[in-house]
């Protein structure tokens, strides 16, 4: 789907305020109300908007305890890759998970109310025999940045191909 200025602005307004009203995405789009409406279902429907989200402080919530954590696994089978990926995708403390290339196969984030907790889901993990070869374990010490939103400006000009990134 090819996307002009006025469908980036849109993007950029949405997902900076996801309960943003049509007027004033409207205003923002530098479009009338019905025809800025139209673009904005039309986004949704090719599914380059696929949802709105609250963003949530966890740390206001309770004390949580975020981990970055390597994966390598010992053999590289189209299998072996869909059951590991079938069952991190089942598990809620999870919250992101990236088939990188290089050294490792993974990088996942991990939320958890505390390092024991982390360790105990490691070790299901391991007694699961997904075929974990190797991991590493990064505490988040601090977090300097971290952004929900993309930079759609820096994508102008630059929908001719489809990507899921």
């Amino acid at each position: 789907m090819k996307l002009d200025a006025i469908d980036l602005r849109i993007l950029d307004a949405v997902q900076r305020d996801g309960r943003i009203t049509k007027l004033a995405l409207a205003e923002k789009a530098g479009l009338s109300p019905t025809p800025c409406w139209m673009r904005l279902r039309k986004l949704e429907k090719a599914g380059v908007i696929t949802g709105y989200h609250a963003r949530i402080a966890p740390r206001r919530i309770a004390p949580v305890a975020s981990v970055m954590m390597e994966v390598t696994l010992a053999n590289h089978r189209q299998a072996d890759f869909e059951r590991f990926e079938r069952t991190i995708a089942a598990i809620p403390e999870v919250v992101a998970c990236w088939s990188v290339g290089g050294g490792v196969d993974y990088i996942l984030k991990i939320m958890t109310a505390d390092i024991d907790c982390y360790q105990r889901l490691v070790d299901g993990l391991l007694d699961r025999e997904l075929g974990i070869d190797r991991y590493f374990t990064y505490i988040v010490t601090k977090t300097v940045k971290e952004e929900t939103v993309v930079p759609v400006a820096c994508f102008a000009g630059s929908g001719d191909e489809e990507s899921d990134s």
